[in-house]
């Protein structure tokens, strides 16, 4: 019982801190407004991180690397939390046990980045129809326009409806199935 409680509160809370530093990657790469609320609280709450280990970690034609390597390393923690507190032996096969936390990592910030976009799609289309002129908007608006355009420039709109956004939807399950089965298999090596 206290193995489980100690395990839902590692997943959370670094969790949430990976996720926050993916947005922030995401927000960058995207060329999200700086302006925006969301933005400064994901820069405010993972500076004191972000910028140390840009001294070690340098970015890469604009990308800030040191915010998604720091995202993976954070996945990678989550999940030898939880094999520790589910009594995996280390010691056996260590490098083994390295190799498939780190796979395990990567399968996760793909996991989580599936996600992020899933819900930024979502959120646009409520905001599209509610208040399209919300503050939020120009920032959802530069997460998503680079996969909505690909489907856009195929897909003209019928009675002035966007299906982008369904067929974008569509891609993120099916991607989400391969990247679970990838994981199962992933997985299966430790056993």
């Amino acid at each position: 019982m206290t193995n489980q409680i100690i395990i839902f509160l590692i997943d959370t809370i670094l969790g949430l801190f990976s996720l926050a530093l993916l947005l922030r990657f995401y927000f960058q790469l995207f060329r999200v407004p700086y302006y925006n609320n969301v933005v400064q609280f994901l820069i405010a709450i993972t500076d004191f991180i972000v910028r140390p280990a840009r001294r070690f970690i340098p970015g890469w034609k604009g990308m800030d690397l040191s915010t998604l390597v720091l995202a993976w390393f954070t996945e990678c923690i989550i999940i030898a939390c939880v094999y520790l507190y589910q009594g995996f032996d280390f010691a056996e096969r260590t490098f083994l046990v390295i190799s498939v936390i780190g796979v395990l990592g990567v399968i996760e910030v793909i996991e989580l980045t599936l996600y992020i976009i899933l819900f930024m799609i979502i959120a646009q289309a409520i905001i599209s129809w509610v208040n399209p002129y919300s503050p939020v908007a120009p920032a959802l608006n530069s997460f998503t326009q680079p996969f909505l355009s690909i489907f856009r420039r195929h897909i003209p709109p019928i009675a002035n409806v966007d299906l982008s956004p369904l067929f974008v939807l569509i891609m993120i399950q099916l991607l989400l199935m391969v990247v679970a089965g990838v994981n199962m298999q992933v997985v299966s090596m430790l056993n």
